[in-house]
């Protein structure tokens, strides 16, 4: 079976017992810092994969990772996850409960990176130029560092890139150069 396909019938399945169960926003915050990658979750999948481990201890420790309450919907959600042997497909599942949930609620994610940080006034006026495009969606904005843009920024919405980056301008130069 497709390694898309089958984290996203989870993560509609989840999607779905959230809804019944009111509590899709609180799963939204919880699978979001899973979605984006933990520390140390490398050392997890180890526990998650090793046969010898009891199922019910995998869920304890995924519950204790992303902070969720035993007997929670998202509990037994990863319990039956786990007792599937799909414990390698968790990560994914929640990317796919994440990105449903942000199309659901009309939220697009942006990802203003700078080579420096800088105050969180200019970063609102970077996000407004993105509001004005897009005045019926909901924002959240990650803010990240890269030295090597040298200065500017880039404004990743989605799939689409807008680099306004001196890195960026450097490399058009030098296309031109060698046209």
């Amino acid at each position: 079976m497709n390694d898309g396909l089958i984290p996203k019938r989870y993560a509609k399945a989840l999607y779905k017992l959230a809804l019944e169960n009111g509590d899709t926003d609180q799963i939204y915050e919880l699978l979001k810092p899973l979605s984006r990658g933990l520390k140390g979750l490398d050392d997890v999948k180890r526990v998650l994969l090793n046969p010898y481990v009891p199922a019910e201890d995998k869920g304890r420790v995924m519950m204790q990772l992303i902070g969720a309450k035993p007997g929670s919907s998202l509990d037994k959600f990863m319990l039956l996850v786990i007792r599937n042997n799909r414990a390698e497909y968790l990560r994914k599942i929640a990317l796919s409960y994440v990105n449903l949930y942000r199309q659901e609620h009309n939220i697009a994610k942006v990802e203003v990176t700078t080579a420096t940080q800088l105050p969180q006034a200019e970063i609102d006026r970077i996000v407004d130029l993105v509001r004005n495009q897009m005045p019926d969606t909901t924002f959240e904005v990650e803010q990240e560092l890269d030295p090597e843009l040298i200065g500017g920024f880039t404004v990743k919405v989605g799939d689409v890139l807008l680099d306004a980056s001196i890195k960026n301008e450097l490399k058009q130069m030098r296309l031109k150069l060698h046209s």
